[in-house]
């Protein structure tokens, strides 16, 4: 089943913040899912010559929101100050979340409902929840039930150790409930079909690393992250993946993660767990004149686009080729892509899949277009270096790529992310204003 957004009215990208991706270190980290999502709007909205209560609607994505932060968008919007009267709702599509929730603004617009919309994604995956399995919660119902002190010593005689293991949210979350197999080992069986070695995914991996390190040296983030202040009154400035002594060597070294002992996915060729969020402002052409705003980028165009679970790193692949059809538009007319590095198996696997002329027949019932040049390719890196806090990841890629395009001078440019499940989306933006 596919869905796809040509939007009605003009939708345009007038501005955005995001924090810093933080690494998960084994524990909880300082932000909540909310924290973090309010870091990145409060500074968005500060520097708008609007007031919050102007927003029309506030849409977020968030996988795994805490217990308190239930319908986390709206607590956000009323923490932002923009009002009782401001409605605010939450999407999860898995990784996509964030892009999800810039697709469903930018709906929003093009139908007239709304004129200026917050949206955009947020998630504090070191924060996700370590739960009881089901021994032990129906043990704990009996407990809270027994009438005596009696029932409940008999209780206690039935209690195993077994009983008191955890059960690690993100782990089970990170594993397709219909085909059985983790995120990564799907991205071993792509590296299988499409014939990609360790090596190439190091080599990949590396590259991340590099062109992060040498964006975040030139200061290109600077317009696109706002710091945060945690309770101890450290500052966090930039995102903290980052591996400046990576290299081959190093990432050699490292054992298999999903398929022990012969695989070739690594902690060092995937995505980081880490925490993070990505607001953008978006707008009609009345909300614009109104309130004089610049504008980054126009949101041309949306697709999403399903397949097997099993296959889910093709995501991009199959939401892309339909969008740039629809669009009639060749890879070569795309000055820049992104396409969220969930491991580096998938999005090497996507670059081949695309110019595969057989697998594109049998897959899409089209043909191949030409290549995805490696320069065009997340050219500041992407979420093996920075991190893929997964609800904020799609919004971050839009993001970024609205800057890069008016930063380069370029004119047209995807957001794509595989969705575990299997699914994928893609966005397409046109930076307004100058030639390209």
């Amino acid at each position: 089943m596919k869905s796809s957004s040509n939007t009605a009215r003009p939708v345009y990208l007038v501005d955005g913040s995001r924090t810093p991706f933080l690494k998960a270190r084994g524990r909880p980290g300082p932000f909540s899912a909310a924290d973090l999502a309010v870091g990145a709007g409060r500074a968005l909205l500060m520097r708008q010559p609007f007031p919050a209560e102007a927003i029309d609607e506030v849409i977020l994505g968030c996988v795994v929101p805490a217990p308190e932060e239930a319908n986390i968008a709206r607590v956000v919007g009323l923490r932002l100050g923009c009002g009782a009267s401001t409605p605010a709702w939450t999407v999860q599509r898995n990784c996509a979340s964030g892009l999800q929730a810039i697709d469903c603004a930018a709906q929003a617009i093009a139908s007239g409902r709304s004129e200026l919309v917050l949206a955009g994604g947020t998630e504090a995956m070191s924060q996700a929840p370590v739960l009881f399995g089901r021994a032990l919660v129906e043990w704990l119902g009996r407990w809270r039930q027994s009438p005596s002190l009696v029932a409940r010593g008999r209780l206690l005689t039935r209690l195993r150790p077994r009983d008191l293991v955890p059960v690690i949210g993100l782990l089970k979350g990170l594993t397709d409930p219909i085909v059985g197999l983790s995120m990564g080992q799907t991205a071993e069986q792509l590296a299988w079909r499409f014939g990609i070695g360790r090596g190439a995914m190091d080599r990949f991996a590396l590259r991340s690393h590099q062109r992060l390190g040498q964006a975040q040296d030139a200061g290109l983030f600077a317009s696109e992250i706002t710091p945060l202040f945690d309770t101890q009154g450290q500052c966090q400035l930039y995102d903290d993946g980052y591996r400046p002594d990576s290299d081959l060597e190093r990432l050699a070294r490292l054992p298999p993660v999903f398929d022990r002992p012969t695989g070739a996915v690594t902690a060092g060729n995937s995505a980081q767990v880490s925490d993070g969020a990505a607001l953008l402002l978006l707008a009609s052409s009345e909300a614009v004149e109104r309130w004089g705003l610049p504008v980054l980028a126009r949101v041309r165009d949306s697709h999403w686009a399903a397949l097997d679970p099993a296959e889910m790193g093709l995501g991009p692949v199959h939401a892309m080729a339909p969008l740039l059809r629809r669009q009639g538009l060749a890879t070569e007319a795309i000055d820049l892509f992104e396409i969220n590095e969930a491991f580096a198996a998938q999005v090497l696997a996507c670059q081949a899949a695309w110019s595969d002329e057989d697998w594109r027949r049998r897959a899409l019932g089209d043909t191949a277009d030409g290549p995805i040049p490696d320069a065009a390719l997340n050219p500041e890196g992407g979420a093996i270096a920075l991190g893929h806090p997964i609800g904020a990841s799609g919004a971050r890629l839009v993001l970024h790529l609205a800057l890069s395009l008016k930063r380069r001078g370029l004119r047209l440019g995807v957001a794509s992310l595989c969705v575990g499940g299997g699914q994928g989306g893609a966005m397409l933006l046109e930076r307004v204003g100058g030639e390209s």
